[in-house]
């Protein structure tokens, strides 16, 4: 039963993660995108087509870690000593990028909103990039020794972490803008549409350098990737992929469906989302500390269970609502502060 429920928890907290990134992805990819909109009513636009939504999309931010915390405890206790420096960067981050969403609507002055528009997009950048490096600190191994971390301070920065910020911070960027496109008609939407096709590239050309490099950071995920038969688990993945990437490709070019090219965006983060799991599983903290390891007792499981069985259907349904109501083209006179 402790297994079961422990491997539920498991998916659960991929499910919330995965979702964080689906959502508040775009958000920081658009608040990304800020510098390259130089003129006042563009940015007020772009601003407009997340105000409804962005403070409900952080909350699966919150029920990761948090669940994380609850569900498996000793990863939590390993995870954050290891990785305080961007954490902590992540989080002073989105402080001051929510702080500058709500201030810049009652800036009084041209130089106080600039001075927000630069908290915006700096608060943006600083966590997605840290988001990144802390997947690929994640991804290259923890040393842990007796159930504590053993490494050291910098251990979190690498060549191959600064690759996986990038990689994300490209994502992102290529999120807001299929996000936008959907949001958005006119000239501005033409920019961003041409802005994507060179954001999809870039985009693919991080993901195969991440995915040529990950099988080497150990040798579990060369066997896993490179060996037979485990490799017939893996490769619908790449293939899957590829696929996709060609829809997305020719969705760029469409003149109808403006839902398309994010939907597809998503559908190419999923796929990559899955190869992780596919390359960490059932390792929660790679090399050494699997889910079972650094799983609470069952009671705990079975207790915040039957909270997450009341939470999740709720979370779910007023995010949903919160984009059914705001759906459509955004109306460029009108805003939501």
């Amino acid at each position: 039963m402790l297994t079961d429920l422990t491997v539920i928890w498991a998916l659960l907290l991929a499910l919330s993660v995965f979702i964080y990134v689906a959502l508040d992805g775009f958000d920081l990819g658009i608040g990304i995108l800020y510098p390259l909109f130089p003129q006042k009513k563009d940015r007020d636009l772009l601003m407009n087509a997340v105000a409804p939504v962005w403070d409900g999309n952080e909350t699966w931010l919150v029920l990761g870690g948090g669940g994380l915390m609850a569900a498996f405890p000793l990863a939590y206790a390993v995870l954050l000593p290891a990785l305080y420096p961007p954490i902590i960067i992540m989080l002073l981050a989105l402080v001051f990028r929510g702080v500058a969403f709500e201030f810049r609507w009652r800036s009084g002055s041209r130089f106080t909103r600039r001075a927000w528009d630069a908290s915006f997009f700096w608060g943006s950048l600083l966590a997605s990039f840290m988001q990144g490096i802390t997947l690929g600190a994640l991804l290259q191994g923890i040393k842990v020794e007796g159930r504590a971390y053993a490494g050291g301070w910098w251990d979190w920065l690498t060549p191959f972490t600064l690759l996986t910020g990038v990689a994300v911070v490209c994502g992102y960027t290529l999120l807001g803008t299929c996000y936008l496109n959907w949001k958005l008609e006119g000239a501005i939407q033409t920019r961003v549409r041409h802005m994507a096709r060179r954001l999809g590239l870039a985009t693919l050309i991080f993901i195969v350098a991440v995915s040529l490099a990950t099988p080497f950071l150990t040798g579990e995920y060369y066997l896993r990737w490179f060996t037979w038969p485990s490799m017939l688990v893996a490769a619908p993945v790449p293939i899957l992929l590829a696929l996709i990437a060609l829809s997305f490709a020719r969705s760029l070019f469409a003149k109808r469906r403006d839902w398309a090219p994010f939907a597809l965006a998503l559908a190419m983060f999923a796929l990559c989302f899955m190869g992780l799991g596919l390359s960490m599983w059932p390792n929660v903290i790679p090399p050494s500390i699997t889910i079972w390891d650094a799983a609470s007792p069952r009671s705990s499981q079975v207790f915040m269970l039957w909270g997450a069985a009341i939470m999740l259907p709720i979370i779910l349904s007023y995010t949903g609502y919160a984009y059914y109501v705001f759906r459509g083209k955004l109306d460029p006179d009108e805003g939501y502060h």
